[in-house]
């Protein structure tokens, strides 16, 4: 396991831990020229995905299973989610770092989301769904609790198509490193 204290501080120096299943889940740690974020102040939702959020469609929590959330992330053919990240990861959660935004349905996990909360960062992992729109309903779930909770900074780490609908861009790793220094003040 992954000693809990290196790994905040790994974060607070923005790197992030990966295991590479081609070289036998071996942890490796990264850290982009280009960074993944979605500035709190753009992010946007199309109509429908914002009525289905206020419908009350899905069940949300915070934490109702972390570990579930992360094996949801986990459940796929190529995966950095190794066992041994997900039992690091569970020890953050224990301490109060590590956070998961679930979407439930009928009792059951069917989406989610989880990352590491770090002064006014949240470091998004990995998400999932087994239900249309329930990650993304826990992607508009967590973005209204940060901007509620005075957060600065929404680190996606890499970007893709799925997150560049709701506002994320890529920033240069040097103007990361200063808002990140801002956000942990």
């Amino acid at each position: 396991m992954l000693d809990p204290t290196e790994l905040l501080y790994a974060y607070s120096q923005g790197y992030f831990p990966m295991a590479v299943p081609e070289d036998n889940n071996e942890i490796f740690w990264f850290k982009p020229d280009m960074r993944g974020i979605i500035p709190l102040g753009a992010f946007h939702v199309s109509k429908n995905l914002n009525r289905l959020y206020n419908k009350g469609h899905f069940e949300l929590r915070i934490n109702g299973d972390f570990e579930g959330t992360m094996r949801g992330c986990a459940a796929r053919d190529d995966t950095w989610i190794s066992e041994e990240i997900i039992a690091s990861y569970g020890k953050l959660n224990e301490m109060g770092y590590g956070f998961s935004f679930e979407t439930w349905r009928n009792e059951k996990l069917v989406g989610g989301l989880y990352g590491v909360a770090l002064g006014r960062v949240f470091f998004g992992e990995s998400m999932f769904h087994t239900e249309t729109d329930a990650s993304k309903i826990a992607l508009l779930f967590l973005v209204e609790f940060l901007q509620e909770n005075n957060f600065q900074l929404l680190d996606t780490q890499y970007i893709n198509d799925h997150l560049v609908q709701f506002g994320a861009i890529e920033i240069p790793n040097e103007e990361y490193e200063e808002l990140l220094a801002r956000a942990l003040e």
